[in-house]
């Protein structure tokens, strides 16, 4: 948590909601393994997009796009 503090800012906002399932970072590819800043980064940033335009249209487009990303294997482990 220290270093995702230090990489991102805003990064604490994300432990403000439950967690799901899956979500709109997960969907777009950002999932598995942060070793590098950037991927920390893009993560977080998903993450705050969903936060700050959550809507239920918005979750139930998620639900649509996540069987659809079970086929993409990029960083999933």
């Amino acid at each position: 948590n220290t270093l995702y503090d230090q990489v991102v800012d805003g990064y604490f906002a994300r432990h403000k909601v439950k967690p799901g399932i899956t979500g709109w970072a997960q969907v777009n590819g950002w999932r598995g393994e942060t070793d590098t800043s950037d991927k920390i980064q893009r993560r977080v940033e998903h993450d705050l997009h969903y936060i700050e335009n959550w809507s239920v249209l918005f979750d139930i487009k998620i639900m649509l796009a996540t069987p659809l990303s079970l086929f993409r294997t990029q960083n999933a482990y």
